[in-house]
C-alpha cells in the first residue's frame, strides 16, 4: 500500500503546483509583454504535458492506462478552470482545457509512447545480437 502512495506523489505535486499557480489573482502574475499570451498558454501545455505524464507514470507506463491518464488529466484541468472563477481578475476558459490543457497532455503521451517504443526496440534488438 505504502509504495502505491509513493508512485502518486509526484502528480500530486504537480496538482498542488498547478493549484497554486492558478490560485495567483491576475494583478499577482508578471507581464510578459508581446509573448505574454503564448507563454502563458505554454504554461498550460506544459504543466498538463506533465500532469499526464506523471499520472501514466503513477499506473506504471501500462499502454492500456494512458487513456486513463489523459482522462485524468483532462479531468483536473476541468477542476483548476472552475477553482480559477474565485479567483479575483481570472476567468475560466473551456479553450484553456479543450486546447492547451488537451493538447500538451496528448502530444507528451503520445511523444513517450514514440520513445518507449523506440527505447525497447533497441533493447530487445540487443538482446537478439547477444543469442
Amino acid at each position: 500500500m505504502r509504495i502505491q502512495i509513493f508512485k502518486w506523489l509526484p502528480a500530486l505535486l504537480m496538482m498542488l503546483i498547478i493549484f497554486f499557480v492558478s490560485a495567483r489573482s491576475a494583478s499577482e502574475l508578471p507581464l510578459f509583454g508581446w509573448a505574454d499570451a503564448m507563454i502563458k498558454k505554454g504554461g498550460h501545455m506544459i504543466g498538463y504535458a506533465l500532469l499526464a505524464l506523471l499520472y501514466w507514470r503513477a499506473f506504471d507506463l501500462k499502454k492500456e492506462k494512458r487513456g486513463v491518464a489523459w482522462l485524468l488529466a483532462l479531468m483536473y484541468a476541468v477542476t483548476d478552470e472552475f477553482h480559477q472563477s474565485f479567483v479575483p481578475g481570472r476567468h475560466p476558459s473551456i479553450w484553456d482545457v479543450i486546447v492547451f490543457d488537451n493538447m500538451g497532455s496528448l502530444i507528451s503521451l503520445g511523444l513517450a509512447t514514440i520513445y518507449g517504443k523506440r527505447k525497447y526496440s533497441r533493447i530487445t534488438a540487443s538482446i537478439v545480437e547477444k543469442v
